[in-house]
């Protein structure tokens, strides 16, 4: 049975939560990090994942 966990996308500069998205523990524990657009650094930065609360 797959596990998905719940986990938000926080910006790397400007540490503002961007996105909510799931992803399987499972399979990838490690913390997910992705170039991803921030609306208030208007431009792509790296998005690292954060636990919701």
């Amino acid at each position: 049975m797959a596990i998905k966990k719940s986990i938000r996308l926080e910006c790397g500069e400007c540490k503002e939560i961007n996105y909510l998205t799931f992803k399987n523990a499972k399979k990838h524990p490690e913390k997910l990090e992705l170039n991803k657009y921030c609306k208030r650094c208007r431009s792509a930065k790296p998005h690292k994942e954060t636990k919701k609360k």
